[in-house]
């Protein structure tokens, strides 16, 4: 791995792990030897979303980022098995498969709820959680869960060429900046055999799961939200459809351990929308984690 930003950015380590007969990725940027964030990515997204806030992190961190079941370069679960408790175990896999004996975790949206989820079973793991734009009921009941699920079934299976696979991402978020569309189109995308550009992930098992989850494979966040016992940033798009400000500020009623920021000029993907605020709000948390958390480093 290159010392330079620019050789990170082109080639960051790769690794690999196996859960549950599935060969998953992950992808590591900067030194083993700092303290460590390992990062969620969210429903249809991929490790390398996170690419830019990693890059920003590296003079006193070391970031991990999974490839979760079904999306980037890890397997497709044959079983259809892309449920809360699936991830979860791929994430506990991880942890000990890198033997990370304490870290800090971020996750979005989808990968948000998996982080609530293993952060309440592991506190003695989690130095510190980071969500983005997730929350109790946020993914059945907001209006962007009901975007969501229309956008799962009106997405193209392929397209005949990458200009109308950009304008796809382009038209269902309007809002992502320029470097985040590319790398959506990079990551989220392949050409195949037929000479059509298709999706990376597992695009019918993913949104089967999502879209027909029986009622035991939903879990209710709030019992984990409320059992927190790291400090929590929640970062919020201060126009998100998905998490509502009501939601939110619940949340840190209930647990006095979540604190919130809210970033402006971003929907509920935050980090894509708004970079430069979301980096700032989670450097400024890392910081007095890191000050504070010294002797897990």
């Amino acid at each position: 791995m290159g010392s330079s930003a620019n050789a990170i950015s082109e080639s960051p380590a790769e690794g690999w792990f196996t859960n549950e007969g599935l060969n998953l990725r992950f992808v590591e940027w900067g030194s083993p030897e700092k303290p460590a964030i390992v990062m969620l990515h969210g429903l249809r997204s991929y490790a390398h979303t996170w690419e830019p806030v990693a890059l920003a992190l590296l003079d006193r961190w070391r970031v991990i980022a999974l490839d979760q079941r079904g999306r980037g370069r890890s397997d497709w679960d044959p079983k259809g098995n892309y449920y809360t408790e699936d991830y979860v175990r791929d994430l506990e896999a991880l942890a000990d498969h890198l033997a990370l004996r304490r870290f800090v975790l971020l996750g979005h949206s989808m990968g948000g709820a998996n982080g609530f989820v293993y952060a309440a079973r592991h506190p003695d793991r989690v130095a510190a959680l980071v969500v983005e734009d997730m929350g109790p009921g946020a993914s059945a009941n907001s209006g962007g869960a009901d975007r969501i699920r229309r956008e799962l079934n009106e997405t193209p299976s392929s397209f005949a060429t990458w200009s109308d696979a950009a304008a796809f991402w382009r038209r269902i978020r309007p809002d992502i900046s320029a470097e985040a569309l590319q790398s959506r189109v990079k990551h989220s995308l392949k050409q195949g055999e037929d000479g059509m550009v298709t999706w990376c992930h597992d695009a019918v098992g993913i949104a089967s799961a999502r879209l027909s989850a029986a009622p035991g494979k939903i879990v209710d966040l709030w019992p984990h939200v409320e059992a927190l016992q790291m400090p929590t940033l929640l970062i919020r798009g201060a126009n998100s459809d998905f998490l509502s400000a009501a939601t939110a500020e619940d949340m840190c009623r209930r647990n006095a351990r979540i604190r919130r920021a809210d970033v402006p000029g971003a929907t509920h993907y935050v980090h894509d929308d708004n970079l430069a605020g979301f980096n700032a709000v989670l450097q400024d948390f890392l910081t007095r984690v890191l000050g504070s958390s010294a002797s897990w480093i």
